[in-house]
């Protein structure tokens, strides 16, 4: 067991670290400039290792944020209704300034940020990741079309709220400045979820 988890951890820092090279020479270089081979050399491994790890350029960057991909369905899951359990979820973050919640003004978040939403392959890619996204939570919802329309609102939701606080932010206003609105906006939204969606959210 201590054998498998030592590989399980050499295999996570292998990603992070990875990740974290290749995120640094796109932010300094921009995203279509910089190679994989030149990521690969950087992080002193050969370019068919690194496609072991990450399969596709994108997902280089998109390994920060990973990790929030089951996120929706395992808060939803919570209960005591999922729209309540996101909906308190997504109000803790704004109180953390968890940068998911686009409500965090450190330098390397926003900086990240605007690799992310300024880069068109990274958006692409970052479609597959809220599909994914929707999938697990319509699961947690019970399945079928009512449940997939009802995460697809729930996720657009959670991304458009995240988005509107980044650029406002990216814009020079301060988190403090943002916070009441954020927390407000988020309120309403959820509020015309759990109103919109009464059978799912029982």
């Amino acid at each position: 067991m201590s054998e498998i988890g030592l590989r399980e951890r050499k295999k996570r820092r292998m990603y992070r670290t990875v990740s974290d090279i290749a995120v640094r020479l796109f932010l300094e270089r921009g995203f279509d400039a910089v190679s994989v081979a030149e990521v690969a050399a950087a992080a002193e491994i050969s370019k068919p290792t690194l496609f072991r790890y990450f399969p596709a350029k994108e997902d280089l960057v998109l390994y920060r944020i990973a990790d929030h991909e089951g996120e929706a369905a395992r808060v939803a899951a919570e209960g005591p209704t999922p729209v309540e359990a996101l909906r308190r979820h997504f109000l803790d973050g704004l109180r953390r300034c968890d940068p998911v919640t686009g409500l965090n003004d450190d330098p390397e978040v926003l900086a990240f940020h605007t690799l992310l939403y300024g880069t068109p392959a990274l958006v692409a890619r970052l479609y597959g990741y809220l599909e994914r996204s929707e999938e697990a939570l319509a699961g947690v919802l019970g399945g079928g079309l009512d449940a997939r329309l009802a995460a697809g609102q729930i996720i657009a939701v959670r991304r458009i709220l995240a988005q509107e606080n980044w650029r406002r932010i990216a814009a020079g206003e301060r988190v403090g400045d943002v916070r009441d609105d954020a927390v407000a906006a988020a309120g309403r939204a959820f509020g015309v979820l759990a109103e919109a969606l009464p059978r799912l959210m029982n």
